[in-house]
């Protein structure tokens, strides 16, 4: 027995201006699908003002209030959240949910080529029109010309699994090129093989000096001066108030993908919320409630399991992201790094963010290359621009790097 597949995801819109639309879920159970299902919310450029979740182990019921862009497409929304849910079956003509789940085939990898001329903003233009298609970024070279024209190229997934189709591809170079505004443009997508594909998910040396700048791993109190963090974050663990639960209370600053950002910590860690509150408060403090029990079944009472955990947690909300700018010669790169999910999954949005971000400081982008490093124990996406100078950089170090901060922590 199951519910119809329309009452899984039920989203009720906002009304009014400066009111918040209510997602509710409502489906079988599974470790991280918390994670799974803010992912796809924070992918929407949405933000979580409140937040209930509530499971008995089989059955889960998930409550969001939201708040974000007036262009939402809801009913898309509606379609990427039923598929993040436990799948899908039918029973005479009608489809249910069970919770018996085939592991996901890897995506398709296709590589975006397009050369025209180059001007500010152009990178981020192009992916926001694949943002808006959701065509995910795994890797992209970018690499300006002396004669002012930009090569770029992009090693892309299809959220919704239809570029090998000519209509998809048709739509999206026809977007790029009304974007790009460049006649003399030349656009190319084609389906790579698996070597080049798993080529996609390297990346180039990363030097020992850059590691150490910014892949400080350990916690907060010993970062180094000037390191961009949130304000500070207070986490208590209680095994008194449940008699089946360890409560885990959280206060901290506000910002964009906070409930992702502990979600995918518990979901790495696979611990289960049996029951859990998020709710923000003036001032951009946010509070959050969660009752937890490991894959067994049972309460957190080893205390270095505990510390562990609550170092990781402390470390995620201070610094969920790595921001720097460093001299590379004569030249100035800006870095930024995001640590990825043990189930191989990057940040949303990162690469949109920090596009954005120089686009409105102004300096132009020289070349930029994204991809994956293991730095100690954990796979981190890492961002690499090199800014063109010109005559001179004009936007001084720390004004770059407090600005791609407040952007990627929504606080621009």
């Amino acid at each position: 027995m199951g519910i119809l597949q329309d009452d899984v995801v039920i989203i009720r819109e906002a009304e009014k201006e400066g009111e918040t639309t209510v997602i509710t879920v409502n489906c079988p159970d599974k470790t991280g699908l918390g994670c799974d299902l803010c992912r796809i919310i924070l992918f929407f450029g949405l933000s979580i003002v409140r937040g209930d979740v509530s499971t008995d182990g089989k059955w889960c019921y998930l409550v969001f209030w939201v708040v974000g862009k007036q262009r939402t497409r809801w009913s898309l929304l509606k379609k990427r959240l039923i598929g993040a849910c436990p799948s899908c079956s039918s029973a005479s003509g009608i489809s249910y949910y069970r919770s018996d789940l085939q592991p996901p085939k890897p995506p398709d990898v296709y590589l975006l080529k397009f050369c025209c001329r180059d001007r500010k903003g152009l990178l981020h233009d192009v992916t926001e029109v694949l943002c808006e298609l959701e065509l995910t970024i795994n890797k992209v070279k970018v690499s300006t010309t002396p004669d002012g024209k930009v090569v770029d190229l992009f090693f892309i997934t299809d959220t919704r699994e239809l570029l090998h189709t000519k209509k998809r591809k048709d739509d999206t170079i026809e977007q790029l090129t009304a974007i790009l505004g460049d006649p003399l443009i030349t656009i190319d997508i084609e389906l790579v093989g698996p070597e080049i594909a798993a080529c996609s998910q390297a990346s180039s040396f990363l030097p020992s000096a850059i590691t150490e700048d910014i892949f400080d791993l350990e916690l907060p109190d010993s970062l180094r001066s000037g390191a961009f963090t949130s304000d500070s974050v207070s986490i208590v663990m209680d095994n008194l108030l449940s008699p089946a639960h360890t409560l885990v209370q959280i206060i901290c600053q506000d910002h964009k993908g906070l409930l992702y950002d502990i979600m995918r910590t518990l979901k790495d860690y696979n611990i289960q919320i049996s029951y859990g509150r998020f709710t923000t408060k003036p001032r951009g403090k946010c509070e959050i409630d969660l009752f937890i029990m490991q894959a067994d079944g049972k309460k957190i009472v080893d205390p270095s399991k505990q510390k562990s955990l609550s170092s990781r947690l402390r470390m995620e909300l201070l610094r969920p992201l790595r921001v720097t700018v460093v001299s590379r010669g004569p030249d100035t790169e800006l870095l930024v790094a995001n640590p990825v999910e043990l189930s191989g999954k990057g940040r949303p949005l990162v690469f949109h963010d920090i596009t954005l971000a120089l686009k409105m400081l102004g300096p132009r982008i020289f070349s930029a290359e994204v991809g994956r490093h293991v730095i100690g124990d954990r796979e981190w996406e890492v961002y690499r621009i090199l800014l063109d100078e010109g005559e001179g950089l004009t936007v001084p170090w720390n004004k770059i790097e407090k600005g791609v901060w407040k952007m990627l922590m929504g606080w621009e």
